[in-house]
């Protein structure tokens, strides 16, 4: 008896960390202590651990057995340590050679039966083994294809324990193994071949080419399609600027007016993700175990629509012991669409400006501080006062002026100062209805892409891949306009109208308009036009 050594990754937010496992064997009264500050479920893994080895035919003696999860200081979580234990404790109770299971990273949970149970993190976690040095990967059957989108790393899939034995003492997997308790197979066959370039993201459609706009979406169905909305023009304007620049935007009208339909077809506008911004979105999935193990990387941008009675935690990641991530995250490169935004509490609410400014959500607990990427386009949709009816088309509202404002102020100012386009939306009329079919998503998402294009060639070399994200330091210097330019807006500051952070918003706005046009530069029109996309709200909020 003595001691063994295996690998594993432990993750803070998207960061891994290498996980040396220490296990000691010595005489003493049999016990199991595991110490290097585990979380409960991590705890749990002594009794899992112990069981999972005997119904693999490979007890451990009774004996005084202490594991140390180094470096001790880093708070570690979850059940992916499970397989990594055991190999340790495999070692140090000399039943497979002590060096054969220090030269791997080992991820998965061990079932009672022995059986390797798929976790969540693994895109992440390999990420982090392949940059420590370390690309020879052990991973559950099921989280296989997950694990080879890391190009470099070396993976083997297995289903159960027994497998692991035979890999360690014969340095290959002979026969798969068969649960010893309750008869059943060791899990899915996994595949032994790369993820192919065709597999299904979870938007359920293909990673291979494909036209902006098309393909299956939201649900895994068809995109709603913008031809399904009846009339708003300036809406629908607006939402082709938020979705070519990146910028965030508030519908403000009654009931039935089209606020969500507009807000949902937003997807279907974006152009896809690059294989850089692929990796990210994929493993914030994978961390929030909302990843289709065999969907391979997530290729279209995230649609994120919690319901009002959301609090922060389910907004911007938290939670019991290290910070998981929330759907400001999980719409990272993609929309968070807030419906019935008034409805929200307002501490929610603003606990999404810091991301709205950084485009990262650092979240701090007493275990440890885990950052999140969460550059999102933000989409809110509000009606007008408690009961919805307040219009320009005659008056139906029973609210009371008081009751109105005290609605409305529920977004704080310091939140729609950050919100670039804030469009009021009218009833739709009866016109709208036979005035023809409105334009399909389709020349609009084109629109979209060539105006992204020109942005990401404006911005090569920089951080920046869209006009929404561009810092005020390079709107005053390298894209600073001429005076006669901006007369209009420099007025609208020096009245109050705007901050100065909604004054770099409107030109931002503005670079996006001029892109949409086909032109180098905004001129005057297209500030104007992007102030008036602002402050179309301006008696009302």
């Amino acid at each position: 008896m003595g001691l063994g050594l295996s690998l594993c990754i432990g993750l803070v937010g998207l960061s891994g960390h290498l996980i040396e496992v220490q296990a000691d064997v010595a005489s003493g009264l049999p016990a199991f202590t595991l110490v290097g500050l585990p979380d409960t479920a991590l705890v749990e893994a002594r009794d899992r651990v112990r069981a999972a080895m005997a119904n693999a035919g490979c007890a451990l003696p009774a004996r005084k057995v202490t594991v140390n999860l180094s470096p001790a200081a880093l708070p570690k979580s979850g059940t992916a340590f499970d397989l990594a234990i055991a190999t340790a404790l495999l070692a140090a109770s000399g039943q497979i050679e002590p060096g054969s299971s220090g030269n791997r990273v080992h991820l998965g949970e061990l079932g009672l039966d022995g059986r390797i149970q798929p976790v969540r993190g693994v895109l992440p976690a390999v990420l982090a083994a392949v940059r420590s040095g370390h690309p020879r990967v052990v991973v559950p059957a099921a989280n296989e294809t997950e694990a080879r989108l890391v190009s470099r790393a070396e993976v083997l899939a297995v289903g159960h324990l027994g497998e692991v034995v035979q890999l360690l003492r014969d340095g290959r997997i002979t026969e798969p193994v068969i649960s010893r308790s309750i008869g059943l197979p060791a899990g899915p066959e996994p595949p032994h071949t790369p993820a192919s370039p065709e597999a299904p993201d979870r938007s359920g459609h293909t990673d291979g080419p494909r036209g902006p706009g098309a393909g299956p979406g939201l649900g895994g169905t068809q995109l709603p399609d913008l031809c399904e909305v009846a009339g708003q023009q300036e809406a629908r304007q607006a939402v082709e600027v938020a979705a070519a620049g990146g910028h965030h935007l508030l519908f403000l009208g009654p009931p039935g007016a089209g606020k969500t339909m507009l807000a949902t077809r937003m997807p279907g506008l974006l152009p896809d993700l690059d294989d850089d911004q692929a990796l990210e979105v994929t493993a914030l999935h994978s961390v929030a175990g909302t990843l289709d193990p065999a969907g391979g990387l997530v290729r279209r941008p995230p649609f994120e629509s919690p319901h009002h009675t959301a609090t922060v935690t389910a907004l911007v990641g938290g939670g019991t012991g290290l910070p998981r991530p929330g759907a400001a995250s999980l719409a990272h490169r993609g929309v968070l669409f807030l419906d019935e935004a008034a409805e929200f509490r307002p501490q929610a609410l603003d606990s999404l400006r810091q991301p709205l400014e950084r485009g990262e959500l650092v979240i701090h607990r007493s275990r440890g501080t885990a950052r999140f990427p969460a550059r999102f386009l933000l989409v809110l949709a509000c009606n007008p006062c408690p009961c919805g009816q307040s219009s320009e088309r005659g008056d139906r509202c029973t609210c009371t002026p008081q009751a109105r404002r005290r609605y409305l102020s529920r977004l704080s100012g310091p939140l729609l100062d950050r919100v670039d386009l804030q469009v009021r939306v009218t009833a739709v009329s009866r016109a709208d209805l036979t005035g023809g079919t409105p334009e399909s998503s389709a020349p609009v998402a084109c629109r979209v892409e060539l105006a992204r294009r020109v942005q990401r060639e404006r911005f090569s070399g920089r951080s920046w891949i869209c006009n929404g994200e561009v810092s005020g330091t390079w709107l005053r210097s390298q894209g600073r306009l001429p005076g006669a330019v901006t007369a209009d807006l420099d007025r609208a500051l020096d009245r109050g109208r705007l901050s100065i952070r909604g004054y770099d918003r409107v030109l931002r706005v503005s670079w996006t308009v001029a892109d949409l046009a086909g032109r180098c530069r905004p001129e005057r029109d297209d500030v104007g036009q992007a102030l008036a996309l602002r402050q179309n709200l301006a008696g009302d909020a």
